[in-house]
């Protein structure tokens, strides 16, 4: 069972749904704000890391 692993369509399919769900005009701010709880998330793993690393 491979559910990790989308071909061309499936892509296609849900691109479309998003789209009609959404809309036009609500795509680029929802690509900002995950944009921007990926870079936070990314953010507090680099502090975690050199908390780490300055305790050793």
């Amino acid at each position: 069972m491979n559910l990790l692993f989308l071909g061309t369509w499936e892509i296609i399919v849900i691109v479309l749904v998003v789209l009609l769900l959404f809309g036009g005009k609500k795509i680029p701010e929802l690509m900002r704000g995950l944009g921007k709880g990926v870079k936070s998330f990314k953010d507090g793993m680099n502090g975690i890391e050199g908390d780490e690393q300055k305790k050793e």
